[in-house]
């Protein structure tokens, strides 16, 4: 993380500097023994010294190699000791225009107001610093997340799994091969179902309606394979259809349960939709594989990540030793973070 310069435009520190020159001449205007020469070069030695003060306090700041989020008693130090020895240094110029006056009160006077006024620009600027600091860790930590985020969710959304394709195509071989009456079909929904992810993938929602077409397709595809292995019941409401979801998210947890779950037809996998609070609700009987297939890496934390990132919302998981679900927050309207 490159360090944040500190850059103060030139008119704010000249202006600021005039002004606080003449706001040091406003107690001899209430003077009775107004003096009109004391009032210029005394508001012109302090403005002066606040110009000054003000860019040795922006070198100081910019010069330290890291950023400090707290005041730093040395560098304060410093700035304090080379505003004494300016303001000393300017003072005694004041009292050679001005040689009738007494140098050693002006002298005190003078110090207390540089003091001052470097003190100010001190902890104006420091304040500044820290500013600046903080919203540039915030953008970057921003940046960095929806990068991520953006990278991981494009992944998820382009990611076929090759297993699936090639499994289909040995079906479509063996039903080519018998003649099965269902092979144009079956032809038919495999093409639905990479038209479906080509056509998603720009993407970010679809209707359930939609999903549930992709969910048909490959539930068509996944009957051909395993018979009648596979029940599904879908249960949700109509009014549940013109509602949203990521693209390929039922379509994905369906897969994920015959992925890890025995599927045959003598023990079928029972996959049960429907919706329930506010949530949709996809289940299954757990009927767990001696041999866990190894993770492609469309899974769970996937699911969440798409919800975190485009809603801010999380899903619900619950299981015990009969059921699984996956609880998906309903979506009535886009609102992209």
């Amino acid at each position: 993380m490159q360090q944040q310069k500190i850059k103060i435009s030139p008119a704010i520190i000249w202006i600021s500097s005039v002004f606080l020159g003449i706001l040091s001449s406003v107690p001899q205007l209430a003077s009775h023994q107004f003096n009109w020469k004391e009032a210029i070069v005394n508001s012109a030695i302090t403005a002066a010294f606040s110009i000054i003060m003000w860019y040795i306090n922006i070198y100081m700041l910019n010069r330290a190699g890291k950023r400090r989020q707290s005041i730093s008693y040395s560098r304060l130090l410093m700035v304090l000791v080379f505003g004494m020895v300016i303001m000393f240094g300017l003072a005694w110029i004041q009292q050679l225009i001005l040689s009738h006056i007494n140098f050693g009160p002006v002298m005190l006077m003078v110090e207390v107001r540089g003091i001052l006024i470097n003190l100010v620009c001190y902890m104006f600027l420091t304040l500044l610093q820290n500013n600046y600091t903080g919203q540039q860790v915030e953008l970057e930590l921003e940046k960095v997340k929806s990068d991520n985020l953006g990278a991981q969710y494009e992944l998820l959304k382009q990611q076929i799994n090759p297993h699936f394709l090639f499994n289909s195509l040995n079906t479509l071989k063996s039903m080519a091969e018998t003649h099965d009456e269902e092979t144009i079909d079956f032809i038919v929904k495999l093409s639905d179902f990479y038209r479906f992810t080509l056509e998603s993938r720009k993407l970010d929602l679809i209707s359930i309606q939609e999903e549930m077409k992709i969910v048909d397709s490959y539930l068509f595809l996944q009957k051909a394979r395993f018979g009648k292995g596979i029940i599904f019941t879908q249960e949700l409401d109509k009014k549940i259809f013109q509602t949203l979801v990521p693209p390929f998210t039922i379509q994905l947890l369906v897969e994920n349960c015959i992925k890890h779950n025995i599927v045959s037809q003598s023990k079928p996998l029972h996959i049960k939709i429907y919706n329930s609070d506010n949530h949709i609700i996809i289940q299954n009987f757990i009927q767990h594989k001696t041999i866990r297939e190894d993770s492609l890496g469309v899974g769970l934390e996937n699911i969440k990540m798409r919800y975190k990132h485009l809603l801010e919302q999380d899903i619900i998981i619950y299981s015990d030793e009969k059921i699984f679900q996956i609880k998906l927050p309903l979506i009535h309207e886009y609102h992209h973070h």
